[in-house]
């Protein structure tokens, strides 16, 4: 690991902890040549794993796009960042349980929503308006009115 001032490779671990509900982990390292501090995070990332898209193609499976969805949905939503790994890294989880090399975004925006549902009701329907394509008020209505039922 580079020191992020003077490029030095050598550098020492002064703590270790868990993170991402304790499939990561945050290290403390010190720089051996300048004496800088700084953090760096390792988390399990999902590998080989290839989206089909809805008009047929396939893509690998990008977290950023992920990320970017939820960002959105989230957006002005009070949910700080370790929060917001956890959640990222509670899909990637349920995505990896599903043991399969291939899968449809709509597979993936169906475990995206089961999170979304029990995290943030608001971020929920953000993200259901764009993933299911409500057509009119009455569809997006239809689906607040099951989200209450749920409460």
């Amino acid at each position: 690991m580079k020191c992020p001032v003077c490029n030095n490779e050598e550098t020492k671990v002064i703590d270790s902890r868990a993170s991402f509900a304790g499939y990561g982990v945050r290290r403390r390292r010190e720089c051996l040549g300048c004496g800088f501090r700084f953090t760096t995070s390792e988390a399990a990332e999902l590998l080989d794993l290839t989206l089909i898209k809805s008009d047929g193609r396939r893509e690998p499976y990008v977290r950023e796009k992920l990320e970017a969805g939820l960002r959105k949905a989230l957006e002005k939503r009070p949910v700080d960042v370790d929060t917001f790994r956890n959640l990222i890294g509670s899909i990637e989880r349920d995505i990896q349980r599903l043991r399969q090399s291939e899968l449809s975004t709509r597979e993936i925006g169906e475990v995206v929503m089961t999170h979304l549902k029990d995290f943030d009701s608001v971020a929920y329907i953000r993200f259901a308006s764009v993933y299911r394509a409500f057509q009119d008020v009455r569809t997006f209505q239809e689906e607040l009115d099951k989200l209450m039922v749920s409460e």
